[in-house]
């Protein structure tokens, strides 16, 4: 049985150097994708303060699909694109926004969400998916959330099979 080791950081970047340690002792040999990214979204959530959903867009069919997440429920389907998810994904870029209702073509899945950190899933040049954090705190994320989940998303493509859950 996995225990979540939760406890108060100094800073970010420790916060994020633990939950990295969790996540890959998490992971195991496990290589289900789906189950990794099912336990990755529940770490995530547990761990980290002031969200109010984190979960996966996968890509399928030419778009983003909705994949494991805790949260509110979400959007289904997101084009390449459109909104902060699709804009990240088309752009293969971390998206750090501080005030959801300022960006543009910004889609409300909930409408309680004021900041988003958007991360592309990457096997190399292959757009597998994205990772999404809302926050209903304005100006919630950062360059350290940025970087940390960055670091989250490697682990996860690198340790994952996803052979079933992306084209």
């Amino acid at each position: 049985m996995f225990h979540v080791q939760t406890g108060e950081f100094a800073d970010k970047p420790a916060r994020y150097a633990d939950l990295l340690l969790q996540l890959d002792g998490l992971l195991g040999t496990e290589r289900d994708g789906l189950a990794n990214l099912a336990n990755a979204a529940a770490l995530l959530a547990e761990l980290l303060p002031a969200l109010n959903w984190v979960g996966f867009y996968l890509v399928r069919d030419g778009a983003l699909r909705l994949g494991p997440f805790q949260g509110r429920v979400a959007c289904v389907h997101i084009a390449l694109g459109r909104g902060v998810c699709g804009t990240a994904a088309a752009q293969r870029q971390t998206i750090v926004v501080p005030d959801v209702h300022a960006f543009p073509g910004h889609i409300a899945c909930d409408a309680a969400s004021r900041a988003e950190v958007v991360v592309p899933l990457l096997a190399g040049e292959r757009l597998l998916g994205v990772l999404d954090l809302d926050s209903p705190q304005p100006g919630r994320f950062d360059a350290d959330d940025a970087r940390g989940l960055d670091a989250v998303a490697q682990l996860l493509v690198a340790r994952s099979d996803w052979t079933r859950l992306a084209d």
